[in-house]
């Protein structure tokens, strides 16, 4: 098990306040994913492959085919400013 000054280590790096609670609870915590990382290293895992998901992932995208956009009159028909074939918005330093 992590002792309290581990865990109040860690929590110093991720800028954490910790009560005296957390900082129990925590040490529990993080000993059990220190230990089940301890396991996995154990594994043979030499025939296998690295992945970047867990299960095998198509692309879901449809087909990129070129198509008619939306006429400019239509898209500008319910702006409440437009001009010049364009929306028109305030600038970001206006107030």
């Amino acid at each position: 098990m992590l002792s309290s000054d581990q865990v109040l280590h860690v929590a110093r790096l991720a800028r954490l306040e910790l009560t005296p609670e957390e900082v129990e609870r925590f040490g529990g915590e993080l000993s059990k994913v220190l230990d089940h990382i301890e396991l996995i290293g154990q594994l043979d895992l030499e025939d296998v492959q690295p992945t970047s998901h867990v299960i095998d992932v198509e692309n879901a995208l449809r087909a990129d085919v070129p198509r008619p956009s939306m006429p400019v009159e239509k898209a500008l028909a319910s702006a409440p400013d437009a001009a010049d074939g364009g929306f028109r918005v305030p600038s970001p330093g206006a107030s």
